[in-house]
């Protein structure tokens, strides 16, 4: 066996030792599954750039007529607080979406690996489970989580923006 293929978690066989093929139909499922997937996380991404630009320009609106605001009736700032918290609610739900149909994808591609000599989605996450800094954080950041915070983070501003002005 050749020492190098040992050193490179992503070999574990030398090829010439594997004289296993995949099967065609088992690899072109494989290739539409982790095709599936990646498009399941290019819509996210639009929507991500969907929602944060709405959220951006209901936020610059409320910021650019802000003194009209406070003299509008309390229902216009209840208005348009409530269009901020349920787009943020939607954002939310839908990435809780996305979240779970990449799940069930990501588990589809691994049963798939099995059958596979490599198993590329597999090793990869377990790479990213490995602690490289323990001090500095405890676990690999997913960006699932990331993103799923920004909109609890609107939400928070327009409870916020409504508050302040109830109490003004």
């Amino acid at each position: 066996m050749d020492v190098a293929a040992l050193e490179n978690p992503y070999r574990r066989w030398p090829v010439s030792e594997n004289p296993e093929t995949p099967d065609p139909t088992v690899l072109d499922l494989y290739k539409l599954a982790v095709e599936m997937a990646d498009r399941v996380s290019a819509r996210r991404g639009s929507a991500n750039a969907f929602f944060l630009s709405v959220q951006t320009t209901l936020i610059s609106i409320i910021a650019l007529t802000y003194e009209r605001l406070e003299k509008a009736h309390q229902c216009v700032f209840l208005a348009l607080s409530f269009a901020g918290i349920t787009l943020s609610a939607s954002w939310w739900l839908q990435l809780r979406s996305y979240r779970d149909l990449n799940s069930a994808k990501f588990t589809v591609i691994n049963k798939i690996e099995e059958k596979l000599p490599l198993k590329l989605f597999k090793d990869e996450w377990e790479t990213l489970k490995r602690d490289p800094l323990p001090p500095l954080r405890k676990r690999y950041a997913e960006l699932g989580y990331v993103e799923r915070v920004i909109p609890g983070v609107f939400a928070l501003l327009y409870a916020l923006l409504y508050a302040a002005r109830i109490a003004s």
